[in-house]
């Protein structure tokens, strides 16, 4: 495993954009929640991670060059480590608008999917309660618990090798960090709201 970048943004804060765009950076595949969910393989690999068993990093990761979103960001500590050289990469949004689209979209209906018994939402519900938070029902506990997560990677990673981003950042940021030149095409805009509560056969969400 030798990743050039290590997101510890929480999902909801343009972590899906930032895949397309690292892959595009980087000519490589970058990891994201959406490598979990039809791999058997990424699937176990994570739950262990989730309940603190061992895990075989460079066995789970090695085909990526970079990683963002969740389960990643969970384990931010233990992959920076892993990959000294990397660059720290912290997407961020205002808590209240984190907490509005992560309620709207990866929140609806978690607790039903794990009750039924899927392995991996199981997994997936206690390794936020172990690392984050599952008060989903909590506006509250939610938006401290993302405040908490972002100011654990701002004190704990070194400035210089830290790179705090927001989605209106675009390109600049990024490929001034990591030496590479600015790509003419605009910065992709991907996974909307809409675009995830579609994927799940929800109602839009109706404008204030």
């Amino acid at each position: 495993m030798d990743l050039r970048v290590v997101g510890a943004g929480i999902g909801r804060t343009g972590t899906h954009s930032l895949k397309v765009a690292l892959e595009r950076l980087l000519g490589g595949r970058c990891h994201h929640m959406v490598e979990v969910f039809p791999s058997d393989e990424q699937r176990t690999g994570w739950a262990k991670a989730m309940y603190g068993e061992a895990v075989d990093w460079d066995a789970l990761l090695g085909d990526f060059v970079a990683i963002v979103d969740w389960p990643g960001a969970a384990f931010w500590r233990e992959l920076s480590a892993a990959n000294p050289d990397a660059l720290v990469l912290l997407s961020a949004r205002p808590a209240d608008e984190w907490y509005r689209s992560a309620s709207n979209t990866i929140f609806v209906g978690i607790e039903d999917w794990a009750e039924k018994g899927d392995p991996w939402m199981q997994a997936f519900v206690h390794g936020l309660r172990e690392r984050f938070t599952d008060n989903f029902h909590d506006p509250d506990a939610m938006m401290a618990a993302f405040e908490q997560h972002n100011a654990a990677v701002r004190a704990e990673v070194a400035p210089e090798r830290l790179l705090e981003w927001t989605a209106t950042d675009g390109w600049d940021s990024i490929c001034d960090r990591l030496g590479l030149p600015v790509p003419e095409e605009p910065f992709p805009v991907t996974n909307t709201t809409g675009d995830f509560r579609g994927m799940l056969g929800l109602p839009p969400i109706e404008p204030a």
